[in-house]
């Protein structure tokens, strides 16, 4: 018997409405699974960035940012939530809200176990591996 996937809503707001789900699907990904430093999670762009929150059966899985100058950054899905088209969601929500005002471009960050999830959305790499947060990454963009 198949059992249709539930179905993901995703909404772009401000930090001081999505500020508390987006704090702690990032700590839960990035601090208590990657082992990332908790001081480094959430900096003073957090309150000037866009943010996107995914919701799917009622609980909230996901979240993105895009900051002033067009970069996507802090990606998080929950372990329970991946492999559901909730990285696709919001992916494609913070690129719509770029275009929508106005930007040409986006560029993030991905980490190197990523970088094929975001080639499939048009990005391509611009520059050298680096480490950030002890995790590889490479800096991707994307023309909108």
């Amino acid at each position: 018997m198949n059992v249709p996937a539930p179905e993901v809503e995703v909404q772009v707001g401000s930090w001081e409405e999505f500020g508390e789900e987006a704090r702690r699907i990032r700590f839960e990904v990035f601090v208590a699974e990657q082992r990332v430093p908790a001081d480094l999670e959430i900096d003073s762009i957090d309150p000037l960035s866009l943010h996107a929150l995914a919701r799917c059966a009622g609980a909230f899985v996901g979240t993105g940012r895009l900051l002033p100058d067009g970069h996507i950054g802090r990606m998080a899905v929950l372990r329970s939530a991946r492999s559901k088209g909730v990285g696709r969601l919001l992916l494609l929500s913070l690129m719509a809200a770029a275009r929508d005002r106005g930007d040409a471009q986006v560029e993030l960050h991905s980490q190197v176990h990523a970088r094929g999830f975001y080639e499939l959305f048009g990005f391509e790499v611009i520059g050298p591996e680096f480490d950030d947060a002890g995790i590889a990454h490479v800096t991707m963009r994307a023309s909108l």
